[in-house]
C-alpha cells in the first residue's frame, strides 16, 4: 500500500482529506512544515500532498527542503484556495506533480493522486527492470557496483565476490540451457543465505558478488561458503543428473568493512585477490584479505589461543591441500624427518605429468578430490606433485586407480605416471 503524508495546518481539512484518501492508501498527517520534514525522513512517503500557504513554512519552501533530503524526487501535490494562475504556475515550476484547489472534491482528488501513484509504479518497474540482471533476478553488474559502492561507504560489513568453480564444464558438456538453469538455482541459494537489509548481484557469466550489512565474523561467512558449496552440488545433481561427475562447487573471496577501506574500487580489488587465493588453493571455499589483522583486531583471546587462530588454515574445505612449489618443498622435508623418526607412518611421492595442457584445470579439480584432506599437492607446469602420508602401497595404488578411473580414455593415455616410496 502506498504511503501518502497529507500537510495542512487547518485541522478540519487535514481530517477530510485523510478521510478520502485513507481508504486506498497509508496515510500520515502533519499540521507543519518542520513536523512533515520529520516524518519525511522517519518514513520517506511516497508522495507529499500539501498546502501551499502555511505559517512559517510554506509549500513551496517545503517542498525545496524535502529535495535536498532526498536522493531521487519527491512527488509533490499542492492544495490551495488561491484561485490565482500564478501561484498554479509556480508550482509547477518548481516540480510539482499536480495541482488541486480547495474545497476537495473526494472523486477528483482519488483520481488526481491514483494518477500519481500509478506514474510512481511504472518508473518503479522500468527502475527495476533497468537495476536487475533479466535471468536470475538479483541486481545487474552496473547496479550493483552503484549501490554496493553507495553502501560501503556508511556501513560496515563484509563485501563477498563469489564465483562459480568449473561452471564452463556444464556449458560445454550439457548446453547453455542446463548452465542457465545452474544459474538460476545459483542466485535462490545465494539469496537464501542473505538477509533483506544485504545486497547481492550478478557480475556476469559465473560471478556474482554481495554486501552482507554489520557481519564482521569469519566464521559466517565460512557457515555460507559451506552451505553454498554443498547445496549447489546438490542441486547441480538434480538439475543434470545423478552422474554429474563435474567438480561444481563454490569460491568466496571476502573483505570486511571499514577495516580494508571505504571506497568500492579498492574494496572490490582486494575480494578479488581473496578470491584469487582460493583459487590457486583448491577452490571449493572461503579467504577473506586481511583475515590475519582482522582476527587480531576482533578477537578477545589472547596468548597461545589467539596465536592459533592466526596460524589457522584460512581454507579448510575438503578435498587435498593445494601449496605452491615453494612450499610444497618444506611440507615434504618436514614430513621426510618426520616419517623417518616413524618407519609406520609412511611417505610415498607420486608424479602426473600431463602431455595435453588443455585439461590441467579440470585434472586438478579431479585430483584434489580423489586426495583426503591430509594429502598435498602442487603443480610445477604440467607436473602435479602429491604428497601421501601414512599410506602403503597397497593404498597408493587405489588412490591411483581412483584418479585414473575418474578420466576419459584419451586423458589417461596423456599422462605419464611415476612413484616412489620415501620411506
Amino acid at each position: 500500500m502506498s504511503k501518502i503524508l497529507i500537510v495542512d495546518d487547518e485541522e478540519m481539512m487535514l481530517m477530510m482529506a485523510k478521510f478520502i484518501l485513507s481508504k486506498k492508501y497509508e496515510v500520515l498527517t502533519a499540521t507543519t512544515g518542520a513536523e512533515a520534514i520529520k516524518i519525511f525522513e522517519n518514513e520517506r512517503p511516497d508522495m507529499i500532498l500539501s498546502d501551499l500557504m502555511m505559517p512559517e513554512l510554506d509549500g513551496y519552501e517545503l517542498h525545496r527542503i524535502l529535495q535536498e533530503k532526498s536522493a531521487k524526487p519527491v512527488p509533490i501535490m499542492f492544495m490551495t484556495a488561491d484561485e490565482s494562475e500564478e501561484s498554479e504556475s509556480r508550482g509547477f515550476e518548481l516540480g510539482a506533480a499536480d495541482y488541486i484547489r480547495k474545497p476537495l472534491k473526494p472523486d477528483i482528488l482519488l483520481r488526481r493522486v491514483g494518477n500519481i501513484i500509478d506514474s510512481l509504479d511504472k518508473i518503479h518497474e522500468l527502475e527495476e527492470a533497468a537495476s536487475t540482471d533479466l535471468l536470475t533476478g538479483l541486481l545487474n553488474k552496473e547496479f550493483s557496483q552503484k549501490k554496493i559502492g553507495e553502501i560501503v561507504q556508511k556501513s560496515s560489513g563484509a563485501l563477498l565476490m563469489i564465483d562459480l568453480d568449473s561452471f564452463k564444464l556444464v556449458n560445454d558438456i550439457y548446453g547453455h540451457g542446463a548452465g542457465d538453469k545452474i544459474l538460476i538455482r545459483f542466485a535462490k541459494l545465494i539469496k537464501n543465505v542473505i538477509r533483506a537489509e544485504d545486497l547481492a548481484g550478478r557480475m556476469g557469466g559465473d560471478e556474482f558478488i554481495a554486501f552482507l550489512q554489520n557481519v564482521d565474523d569469519e566464521k559466517v561467512l565460512k557457515s555460507k561458503s559451506t552451505f553454498l558449496n554443498a547445496e549447489i552440488l546438490k542441486s547441480a545433481r538434480e538439475i543434470l543428473g545423478s552422474e554429474m561427475e563435474i567438480p561444481l562447487g563454490v569460491s568466496i573471496g571476502a573483505v570486511f568493512v571499514p577495516d580494508e577501506g571505504k571506497d568500492f574500487s579498492t574494496l572490490y580489488k582486494k575480494a578479488d585477490s581473496a578470491l584469487y587465493t582460493v583459487k590457486r588453493n583448491g577452490k571449493h571455499g572461503l579467504a577473506v584479505f586481511g583475515a590475519q589483522n582482522h582476527a587480531e583486531k576482533n578477537s578477545s583471546a589472547d596468548g597461545i589461543s589467539q596465536m592459533r587462530m592466526i596460524l589457522s588454515e584460512r581454507n579448510e574445505e575438503s578435498g587435498a591441500y593445494f601449496v605452491d612449489f615453494e612450499t610444497f618443498r618444506k611440507i615434504y622435508r618436514l614430513f621426510a624427518r618426520m616419517a623417518a623418526d616413524d618407519f609406520q607412518n609412511g611417505l610415498t611421492l607420486m608424479q602426473f605429468t600431463l602431455a595435453d595442457e588443455n585439461f590441467t584445470d579440470e585434472f586438478k579439480e579431479i585430483l584434489l578430490h580423489s586426495l583426503r584432506r591430509s594429502d598435498c599437492v602442487t603443480q610445477n607446469g604440467k607436473k602435479f606433485l602429491i604428497l601421501l602420508t601414512a599410506t602403503k602401497e597397497l593404498e597408493a595404488d587405489t588412490i591411483k586407480e581412483r584418479i585414473f578411473s575418474r578420466l576419459t580414455n584419451y586423458q589417461v593415455n596423456q599422462i605419464s605416471f611415476e612413484r616412489e616410496k620415501v620411506f
